[in-house]
């Protein structure tokens, strides 16, 4: 059976009446992004996410999306997922504390924590929520976070939620946050971080942090939302990579990246997870995701031990890739993984650049502020295991011409 879009796209509207008066102030704030190249397209997809995507009626090749592992259009996750929906209904009906956690969430729960090696872990409706769930029930009003400046915005979010106080140390500045801690007592403090950086595709010092948090008696949390399926022996992260999981007490990661699904997930200590079925409000007063959603991860999950060449192939051309910029001249930062960027440095002109790859059918988003800080803008490659050598080299030639 050939599975087929089931929804054509309908046409937008082409004119809008006035604002009422109380929201009049959004056209000045729209018209403001206009004019500093922030305004955002919404693109509509067709068809499944892959090696080539067609967005707004373009067939592109497709290096914007995170599907690290090719696993999001994978019929066998498809297949899961209908297993799942059949046997338990697609909607959860309730929170997982109601009647929502099923038995396909139980499965998924306990194949997470025997990935990760921990004790136990806890789904969330997504990524976003469990960093901000779980900051926000570790620490409060009293406390400090230390947080490293280009973490990602759910983490940002979290610490905002949580009222405590908020130490930004500079991106992977392992003395500064020493010097940090060293001068900021409080009752708890948490150091929270990426592993690896979505922006920009650096790596956290893990090991280091590791060792600070362990001689200043902190927490140390980790989101590995972008390395989970990616890095490690078993493709549990970089905590796993780095032989770092005896000193990180809290591990985040998300299944809809490299694992093509949907949700987040908080692994650890069982009485940490236990704490957090408690006091974690973005999960405790949310609808649990749907069993379908946690069938298709599940079966992701023992792909990441069936098919292990999926991430290996995948690192070792991503290795090669960004060698082969960095001798044309391009600008990569500190990247050092399968997230690609070419710094470009003005947000028009990384619009600009996005446009002249779409022209030659390369999808490549420009990624500009709050993503990154003003004066960095970029294109970011995101490279996954289906992308052909001849992707790459083409990507590559388009890149290096678009200096001259």
């Amino acid at each position: 059976m050939t599975c087929r879009p089931p929804f054509t796209t309908p046409p937008r509207p082409t004119a809008a009446a006035a604002l009422p008066e109380p929201l009049a102030w959004i056209e000045a704030g729209l018209e403001a992004l206009r004019r500093d190249g922030l305004e955002r397209p919404r693109r509509v997809r067709v068809g499944r996410q892959g090696r080539v995507v067609e967005l707004d009626g373009r067939a592109l090749l497709n290096f914007g999306s995170n599907d690290y592992l090719g696993l999001a259009g994978d019929v066998r996750l498809t297949k899961a997922a209908s297993r799942a929906a059949c046997g338990e209904g697609f909607g959860s009906g309730a929170s997982p504390l109601v009647s929502g956690h099923s038995s396909t969430h139980a499965a998924l729960e306990a194949a997470l924590s025997d990935l990760l090696g921990t004790g136990d872990a806890l789904l969330f409706p997504s990524g976003f929520a469990a960093n901000a769930g779980t900051i926000a029930a570790l620490v409060g009003p009293g406390d400090v976070v230390f947080s490293d400046d280009r973490n990602h915005a759910s983490i940002i979010d979290g610490c905002r939620l949580s009222r405590a106080a908020v130490a930004v140390f500079p991106h992977r500045d392992v003395a500064a946050l020493d010097r940090l801690l060293a001068a900021t007592p409080a009752r708890r403090r948490l150091i929270v971080t990426d592993s690896l950086f979505s922006m920009d595709g650096t790596i956290a010092p893990l090991s280091d942090l590791a060792a600070v948090a362990r001689r200043h008696g902190a927490i140390l949390m980790v989101d590995e939302a972008h390395a989970t399926g990616v890095f490690g022996a078993r493709g549990s992260g970089l905590v796993e990579a780095s032989d770092t999981a005896d000193g990180v007490h809290v591990r985040v990661g998300t299944l809809s990246k490299a694992l093509g699904s949907a949700g987040g997930f908080v692994a650890g200590h069982p009485r940490l997870v236990d704490w957090l079925r408690h006091s974690a409000r973005a999960w405790v007063f949310s609808t649990a995701h749907p069993p379908a959603v946690a069938g298709a991860a599940l079966r992701a999950v023992a792909l990441l031990a069936d098919e292990p060449h999926r991430r290996t192939t995948l690192l070792g051309k991503a290795t090669a890739f960004r060698d082969r910029l960095r001798a044309a001249g391009l600008d990569l930062g500190d990247a050092a993984a399968q997230i690609v960027p070419v710094i470009v440095g003005s947000a028009d002109g990384a619009v600009a650049l996005a446009a002249r790859l779409a022209d030659d059918g390369l999808f490549v988003p420009a990624i500009r502020p709050p993503s990154v800080p003003a004066g960095g803008s970029l294109v970011r490659a995101s490279l996954a295991c289906h992308h052909t050598d001849d992707d790459l080299d083409r990507l590559a030639r388009a890149l290096s011409e678009s200096r001259g």
